[in-house]
């Protein structure tokens, strides 16, 4: 492990790796640009077992977060794919809710969950507009600090979980209610929604303002120069209607304030597909769905936003083929079978370029 304060690897080697990387990142995401196809590996074995994402464990946490970045850089020049190293502020989904009041479960087998607040509009009064700065989101500004004061300034910070403010206020607001309400009590689900961007706001002006403006997205994890990423993961029970309603216009507010913004969606959301394309400066979009979906949105999105997805799709045979910009993901059992492999395809995808 790399002392710390000493920097990691040859320090001429690491910064040009770095930024050709990160400028081939800013091509990617670029529509108009040649540069269509992104690769990142990864591998199983050596790699550290992230501790529970519990506040009592952040020296764990930074730990892990450290650990892991140092093997992210001893393996740089040597793994050559498109991965920037980061600096891991891990954390469940629970965060901006547990700031407005949610008490919070925290499985030893999975990452901690937010409980709901409030079960009905006739609870909303209950909801207080917090500080992040009187809650425990402040802790992950001292990780952060932590991380940065050991790898050095220029290391680059992975976003917290962030989750769109309507995901938020469905974890702060019982689903059993809270999409009933969206139709019965609509001003209080508005007002509620706008407290969360508020306090989302906040904290990422605070955050973009000690840490500056690059990035590595919460989720998958790409580079972006600036912006910001977040999860819509509720989109898929709401109609493609009231996604323009409650849910459009806030994406379309973070986009404008940070510059542009890479969407994470889990949701059975096709219907939702047109709607995304209405976000300003969409520069990525990332889908977890099964094979046939994700063949289906690697065509509709083509050449309208770079693709981030899990499930590789072989688009060798498609007419429009040279428009869609797209990563591919390997994961390999070490280091070195990583690099191999990642030797392996970046020759086979020159020879067929």
């Amino acid at each position: 492990m790399t002392p710390e304060g000493t920097g990691v690897g040859g320090r001429s080697l690491t910064d040009s790796i770095l930024e050709a990387r990160k400028r081939k990142w800013v091509r990617f995401c670029d529509m108009s640009s040649p540069v269509n196809r992104m690769l990142i590996a990864s591998w199983t074995r050596g790699v550290p077992q992230r501790p529970l994402l519990w506040w009592d464990r952040m020296r764990e946490r930074e730990e892990w977060a450290w650990r892991q970045y140092c093997m992210q850089m001893e393996y740089l020049d040597k793994v050559r794919d498109d991965s920037v190293p980061y600096l891991e502020i891990a954390t469940g989904t629970e965060i901006f809710a547990e700031a407005f009041g949610c008490r919070v479960h925290r499985p030893e087998d999975n990452n901690p969950f937010a409980l709901p607040l409030i079960r009905n509009a006739a609870e909303f009064a209950k909801v207080r507009m917090p500080r992040w700065e009187d809650t425990n989101l402040a802790r992950l500004f001292e990780l952060a600090d932590r991380l940065k004061a050991r790898a050095g300034q220029d290391a680059l910070l992975k976003l917290p979980d962030i989750q769109s403010p309507m995901d938020i206020a469905a974890l702060i607001w019982d689903k059993n209610d809270f999409y009933i309400a969206m139709f019965e009590e609509e001003s209080a689900i508005s007002d509620l929604a706008m407290m969360v961007r508020e306090l989302l706001f906040s904290f990422l002006d605070a955050w973009f303002g000690r840490y500056g403006k690059e990035l590595v997205a919460h989720y998958p994890f790409y580079y972006l120069p600036f912006g910001v990423t977040m999860s819509e993961d509720e989109v898929g029970i709401v109609s493609a209607e009231m996604f323009r309603k409650h849910y459009l216009g806030e994406l379309k507010a973070f986009s404008e304030r940070y510059g542009c913004i890479g969407i994470h969606c889990c949701a059975d959301a096709e219907h939702q597909w047109e709607n995304f394309l209405q976000i300003p400066d969409l520069k990525l979009l990332n889908l977890v769905q099964p094979p046939e979906v994700t063949k289906r949105a690697v065509r509709f999105f083509a050449d309208r936003t770079a693709q981030f997805h899990f499930e590789n799709t072989d688009v060798s045979a498609l007419p429009e083929r040279g428009r869609i910009h797209l990563v591919r993901t390997v994961t390999a059992d070490t280091p070195e079978e990583a690099a191999e492999l990642v030797t392996r395809l970046s020759e086979r995808q020159i020879q067929s370029a």
